[in-house]
């Protein structure tokens, strides 16, 4: 699937893209429990698209990575297609991206921004990777 093919509310959706940018990390509780979430951009040659990271999902991806998403959902967030990888979806790191790569086609080093926030502990092992969390529920320190 092409992002210019995604349609708000599209579930089972399975498709490549380069990262092109990773938010910072932002810190929330819910139901007690503590949690992070960022936005990333991804394009592949149709568009581009947001994608929420909950998590470890953060930490995984950095700008000229290329990823794989397979039972994604796409939503929408203050008029604005999001795709993420819901309850049951997957993203997988499958190599550098287009922007990665130098004129040659080797993959170059890409520089990862910090995610703000703290780091895991056992804590973290209980909290439900997946859930919607509106921006008004955020509790930031």
């Amino acid at each position: 699937m092409k992002i210019s093919e995604l349609k708000i509310r599209d579930g089972n959706v399975e498709l490549e893209a380069d990262v092109a940018d990773v938010g910072d990390a932002r810190e929330f509780s819910k139901f007690g429990k503590p949690g992070r979430v960022a936005t990333a951009t991804i394009k592949d040659e149709t568009g581009e698209i947001k994608l929420s990271l909950w998590n470890e999902q953060i930490d995984q991806i950095r700008p000229g990575m290329r990823i794989r998403i397979k039972n994604g959902y796409v939503g929408e967030w203050k008029g604005e297609k999001q795709l993420t990888t819901g309850r049951a979806g997957t993203m997988e790191v499958i190599g550098e991206g287009e922007a990665g790569r130098n004129k040659t086609g080797k993959a170059e080093e890409a520089k990862a921004k910090p995610a703000a926030g703290r780091e895991r502990n056992s804590e973290d092992e209980d909290v439900d990777d997946n859930f919607s969390v509106d921006e008004e529920e955020i509790d930031e320190d």
